[in-house]
């Protein structure tokens, strides 16, 4: 499951490694384990087997999110904004592999916000060039501070330590070693126990608007497998084009079979694909592992191990990619390279606004956590659910922070002014996460994430590029708006 790169054409920037693996973890700090009985009851609260000492650090650099804030971008100043959005991203990893490594706090900033400063200018610049306006504020984006975050000491977190407004059981966490008592070689940036949840204590909490008359109420399926023939990169081809190594953390991949960071609409367009239907669409979302202190193929590499993304990389059971339609209207077609993000890779540092993760459990899945791994009983397997954005403003295939082009629906099932509904892509991921160890429990699991977001429940994301053919598009469409069930 070695991960696909090109040797050709990459930045050398981004081939810099951060030593970050087991400089956290001080002395031999034991993970907690998930334990569920035979019988299907809800998960135990385990206990540390090595507590953790207390002087373990899990802080983070919180940076303002400057693509998060672009609203125009001309198109002939975007290949040089997106390189230095994503070498700023390069310069929070840096930073704080330098603090994991115990460097000093201010001097870090210090070198950090200069390094920010010479990288906005560069970005005013190009938009200038393009016949842009220097967004106001900018010189304000370059500053960063530090989180402390919470200890990892076994006594700094009781069991209810995580426990959510909706009552659910905050149960599993640590740092150090997998279920098997080796070393995990995870840094000590999460997951920790108040990262998870008992699904079985979660309530309902799962609402759907009224269909109408004009509803569009049929479905259109591609299937496209789960991945099995191990695909995967830490480039993000919709955030940085041309940049090896963009997202910092390593990708699942399906449908589409050339996807990297370099690939462009015609090259996406002549490739071949996963899917049955000759769909070569591109979909992506960041890998799931299990903490099992062993190594994968990736752990000496950018986007893997070196970046704090370590252990087994999970091959999903089953992977559903479904378009739906609108409950108050008909659908229209995407257009063809039509890009969506959903969700918030950064959604720990940048807050919520546009986080969309979503985890439950099979059997379970009228409850959703948003902010919490689930922990299911015995006989229940993960789910992760992306629901993607339904309405497109009728103009653009992509925007300037790769949001604003698409939106939500609102509560009642309409549009926002401006847009039409197209068929939202429901992406449902399911893993059976193995119950491994001397003692037969399951060992921890975490999403891959940039270095500094402590892999959190939170900023799981999915992307999509839609390179359907007119054809299949059409067909998709019709199904939807026919009430019919296709694919």
């Amino acid at each position: 499951m070695e991960p696909q790169r090109r040797a050709r054409h990459r930045d050398r920037s981004a081939r810099r490694t951060l030593a970050l693996t087991a400089v956290l973890v001080l002395g031999c700090g034991g993970a907690a384990v998930l334990a569920a009985n035979a019988s299907g009851a809800p998960p135990a609260v385990p206990e540390e087997s090595t507590p953790v000492p207390a002087a373990v650090w899990t802080g983070t650099v919180v940076c303002p999110d400057v693509g998060d804030r672009l609203r125009e971008v001309p198109a002939a100043a975007r290949p040089e904004v997106d390189r230095t959005l994503a070498r700023l991203d390069t310069q929070i990893a840096e930073a704080y592999g330098r603090l994991a490594r115990g460097a000093d706090d201010r001097t870090v900033l210090t070198g950090l916000a200069r390094g920010r400063g010479v990288a906005l200018d560069g970005i005013a610049g190009a938009l200038e060039r393009g016949g842009a306006a220097r967004p106001a504020g900018l010189a304000e984006w370059g500053g960063c501070r530090l989180s402390p975050g919470e200890p990892t000491a076994s006594g700094s977190e009781g069991a209810a330590a995580g426990s959510d407004a909706d009552g659910a059981a905050a149960v599993a966490a640590g740092a150090g070693t997998g279920a098997d008592g080796e070393r995990s070689g995870r840094p000590g940036n999460g997951p920790r126990r108040s990262d998870f949840a008992d699904i079985t204590r979660v309530r309902p909490n799962v609402f759907r608007p009224d269909r109408g008359r004009n509803s569009s109420d049929g479905t259109f399926r591609s299937r496209c497998g789960t991945n099995r023939e191990g695909r995967f990169n830490s480039d993000n081809v919709i955030v940085a084009p041309g940049v090896s190594n963009g997202a910092h953390h390593m990708h699942d991949y399906v449908g589409n079979r050339t996807t990297d960071a370099f690939s462009t609409n015609d090259s996406l367009a002549a490739s071949g694909t996963t899917c049955s239907n000759g769909d070569r669409s591109t979909y992506y979302w960041p890998v799931l592992r299990v903490q099992d202190g062993r190594r994968e193929q990736d752990a000496d590499l950018p986007g893997g191990g070196t970046e704090g993304n370590a252990g087994t990389i999970l091959t999903p059971k089953e992977v559903t990619l479904t378009f739906t339609g609108s409950p108050v209207s008909k659908v229209t077609a995407m257009p063809r390279f039509l890009r969506v993000i959903t969700g918030d890779a950064k959604a720990f540092t940048n807050g919520t606004a546009n986080a969309n993760a979503s985890w439950s459990c099979t059997g379970f899945e009228d409850r959703q956590l948003k902010d919490r791994y689930p922990l299911c009983p015995r006989g229940s397997d993960v789910v992760r659910t992306f629901s993607f954005q339904s309405c497109w403003d009728g103009r653009n295939t992509d925007s300037a922070n790769h949001r604003t082009h698409v939106a939500f629906a609102r509560p009642d099932g309409r549009c926002p002014t401006g847009f039409r509904a197209v068929p939202q892509l429901v992406q449902r991921i399911v893993y059976a996460v193995p119950r491994g160890g001397r003692d037969g429990r399951a060992p921890l699991f975490a999403v891959d994430s940039f270095p500094e977001q402590l892999h959190k429940p939170v900023t799981d994301h999915g992307d999509f590029i839609n390179v359907m053919g007119e054809g299949l598009m059409a067909r998709a469409v019709d199904c939807i708006n026919r009430g019919r069930r296709c694919g």
